[in-house]
């Protein structure tokens, strides 16, 4: 049980429980699961932002432009569909240009040796800068062979919501249990402790970049499919949802703790909480400020634990 309770995930656990617990109480209409089905189509993005940024957390770092990313991407896309091309080769091209995007932050931040924070600030404006140069005010509609993928259905669940687990389980796989893995954790670590023990610190940290960039460029294919259409404006914000929930999962901010697992349980819990609201017509700016206390409490909660755990060792 203590080792259940040591465990990075453990709080969050506790108040996904006792979110659901109170939002199911709160209103009857919380429990409809054909209603909750559809309403997880829309955290999909959030989702693959989320499994991106656990990584960049992990190894110590910080991206501020994924959402700008899957803007642009979602730009370009409906971009490129309008110059012609296929559809199918339109929803192979997003993601590879997501990712290049974010190889391309990884690289400035490696030679530049500058903050993450810092590079990602700059190439958040520049990222959005360029789909509204791309779009201007207005909208771009996609065609219909790259619309609706929040419609499909694998029997009773969405087909994104599938593909997002399948993503998850994936990405976990990576982190835990490869050397790839390993390497992120001891950036994150320890930098300095890991160039000296012959780690490729600069290629890890470019090859996570380039990882949370493909996920943002899945997550841009996803938002345009889902709404149709393409805006310089899509997902203002997003990237503080996908950082919020990698703390609240457990992860450090500071790099060298966090899990996969952690992450997407405090996606689930932010979903929970902002559908309960939802259906009890809490506006949505407590909504926020509902978030942003459990987000602090949780952290000096684990710091707490953390504090407490390392006094008993010694």
């Amino acid at each position: 049980m203590k080792r259940l309770l040591g465990r990075p995930e453990a709080i969050t656990t506790v108040l996904l429980l006792v979110a659901f617990a109170i939002a199911a109480k709160s209103s009857p209409y919380f429990l409809d699961s054909v209603y909750l089905l559809k309403s997880s189509t829309l955290y999909v993005e959030t989702g693959l932002l989320v499994l991106g940024m656990t990584f960049v957390i992990v190894s110590g770092n910080i991206d501020l432009s994924v959402a700008a990313n899957l803007t642009l991407c979602a730009c370009l896309c409906a971009k490129m569909a309008e110059a012609g091309l296929p559809p199918l080769l339109c929803a192979l091209l997003t993601p590879f240009l997501g990712a290049l995007l974010g190889f391309f932050n990884g690289y400035v931040i490696v030679k530049s040796r500058l903050p993450s924070f810092v590079v990602t600030l700059g190439t958040m404006a520049i990222f959005r800068g360029v789909a509204q140069i791309q779009l201007g005010p207005g909208s771009l509609a996609l065609p219909e062979g790259l619309k609706g993928i929040d419609l499909w259905k694998l029997g009773p669940l969405p087909v994104s919501l599938v593909g997002l687990l399948w993503v998850a389980i994936l990405v976990a796989l990576v982190l835990h249990r490869t050397v790839l893995g390993r390497w992120v954790v001891s950036c994150g670590a320890n930098p300095e402790a890991a160039r000296y023990a012959g780690l490729p610190v600069g290629g890890t940290t470019i090859l996570v970049f380039g990882l949370s960039g493909l996920m943002a460029g899945l997550a841009g294919l996803h938002i345009g499919s889902r709404l149709g259409y393409a805006r310089f404006d899509h997902a203002t914000g997003l990237e503080l949802d996908a950082i919020t929930a990698v703390v609240l999962g457990g992860a450090s901010i500071f790099g060298g703790k966090g899990t996969v697992l952690g992450s997407m349980l405090a996606l689930l819990l932010m979903a929970i909480l902002r559908i309960g609201m939802g259906v009890a017509n809490v506006k949505s700016e407590y909504q926020l400020a509902i978030v942003g206390t459990l987000l602090v409490a949780t952290v000096a909660a684990q710091n707490g634990f953390a504090r407490k755990s390392s006094t008993a060792q010694r």
